[in-house]
């Protein structure tokens, strides 16, 4: 019955196909080894290559090098090419400041892979069974999981990981080691509640079992299993939306925000998700808080904003879109510059903001009704043309107190570095004429003798 439903699970989950040449990871505990068996039994159906791969972890000792032991008498057994790796993996947690769980993970599947392409196999298959999907979902719940964290483990992961019993329980595989007296090893350290899902294992679910429900793996199984139907749906939707509020160049993703913006939060957070993996390969060391602080880059005063994200990950907001990238961009390097016409708007791209300019005669001026955020300069005073520019260096402006540099007059006034060439300077051919929103040199101010008025704004 067990080898019917691996077979179903298999082929509803398109997990192997005929001629496949399969890696099985074999602990030589009881669930690698009913895999290994299984796929033995398939391999006369299908035609596949069944090999073995076994990492002893020496954190045994004794019983780790007896596991190798039996690991290759079974593969001999059975005619399976078998590969086996000692190391030393809490000298390797320890000098890399891992967890032992964490890092015998990595370096199983690391030794995997590498086998993998050594005899040019197409999968990797796992034996992750029913019951560890129900205590990988407790696991996650507890630490505050998402709806992809529900969807616990899957059948297939990055096109080479298959885990063909992921619908068997413990029990049915225990019975089906006795029944073909596989006798595989029992790991002493899964019995001791030292580790998290160890205490899940052998603590909270049996206390579930009886206090709240008989059944209860299989309906943590079953609700995992509703939740990934509704997952792929929302999946499909983010990858359209993606799609369409998105672009991928060579210095990373581009999220425009105009588009980002009208859609569901629900959609705009797995949109940030997803040009994170097409940056990176993965979204490893990326939280929920790195996510929230990403989307809020959506606001129009965020512009000309950076976030630093895990891993040299940086996060830009631009005019109108959203930058996913490796690159360290520095904003004080922005530089623009544009000649001033009077009476016309200029659009500055670079920080997407339009200068608005007009002139007014003297006898129309009323300092008493001086509009809110507008600046007023004497035309007359003026020398040779007017440019609109950033900052440059050694750039410096007339006050009441005396001849002040830009730099230091930014810096009193507590104006951001990264923001700072975002400013616009008014200049003629002589100095700065004004720091548009904040100062107007004294030389150029309005007085009893002015004929012509530029007043101007920035929108």
């Amino acid at each position: 019955m067990l080898y019917e439903d691996v077979l179903e699970t298999v082929k509803k989950n398109n997990l192997i196909e005929e001629n496949d040449k399969i890696v099985v990871a074999l602990s030589g505990g009881p669930d690698s080894v009913c895999l290994l068996h299984v796929l033995y039994r398939m391999s006369k159906e299908m035609n596949l290559k069944v090999y073995a791969a076994h990492l002893n972890h020496q954190i045994r000792g004794l019983d780790a090098y007896v596991d190798s032991l039996y690991v290759m008498r079974i593969c001999e057994k059975l005619d399976i090419p078998c590969f086996i790796r000692a190391i030393d993996v809490p000298k390797f947690c320890d000098e890399n400041k891992m967890g032992l769980e964490d890092g015998a993970r990595m370096l199983r599947y690391d030794i995997f892979e590498e086998i993998r392409n050594r005899v040019g196999a197409d999968k990797v298959a796992i034996g992750h069974n029913q019951n560890d999907q129900a205590e990988t979902v407790l696991m996650r719940i507890m630490r505050g999981t998402g709806l992809q964290g529900l969807r616990g483990i899957e059948y297939k992961r990055d096109k080479n990981i298959i885990r063909p019993i992921l619908d068997i329980s413990r029990e049915e595989i225990e019975k089906y080691c006795e029944e073909y007296e596989l006798e595989p090893r029992i790991d002493s350290t899964n019995l001791e509640a030292i580790y998290s899902r160890n205490k899940i294992r052998l603590k909270l679910l049996p206390y579930m079992e009886e206090e709240f429900n008989d059944n209860i793996i299989e309906s943590i199984v079953r609700m995992s299993n509703n939740i990934k139907v509704d997952s792929d749906y929302i999946n499909s939707q983010v990858e359209i939306a993606f799609e369409e509020a998105s672009k991928s160049y060579e210095d990373g993703v581009y999220i425009f925000t105009d588009i980002l913006k009208n859609m569901h939060k629900a959609i705009q957070s797995r949109i940030v998700i997803e040009a994170i993996k097409k940056v990176m390969g993965n979204v490893n060391s990326i939280d929920k808080k790195h996510i929230r602080d990403v989307l809020k880059l959506i606001s129009d005063d965020k512009k000309s904003k950076k976030i630093n994200l895990p891993k040299g990950l940086f996060a830009y907001r631009f005019n109108d879109y959203i930058l996913i990238s490796k690159k360290k961009i520095d904003f004080e390097n922005i530089e623009f510059t544009y000649n001033l016409a009077l009476n016309e708007d200029i659009y500055i791209d670079e920080i997407d903001k339009t200068f608005k300019s007009k002139v007014i005669a003297a006898d129309e001026f009323d300092i008493d009704h001086m509009k809110e955020g507008y600046q007023y300069i004497d035309l007359g005073k003026i020398k040779g043309k007017l440019t609109l520019r950033n900052k440059r260096q050694g750039d410096k402006i007339r006050l009441q107190g005396g001849t002040k540099k830009i730099k230091e007059l930014f810096i009193g006034m507590k104006i951001p570095r990264e923001d700072r060439s975002l400013v616009p300077l008014i200049v003629d051919e002589s100095m700065v004429v004004s720091v548009c929103g904040y100062r107007i040199n004294t030389d150029y101010k309005i007085d009893d003798n002015t004929e012509k008025i530029l007043e101007f704004t920035l929108e």
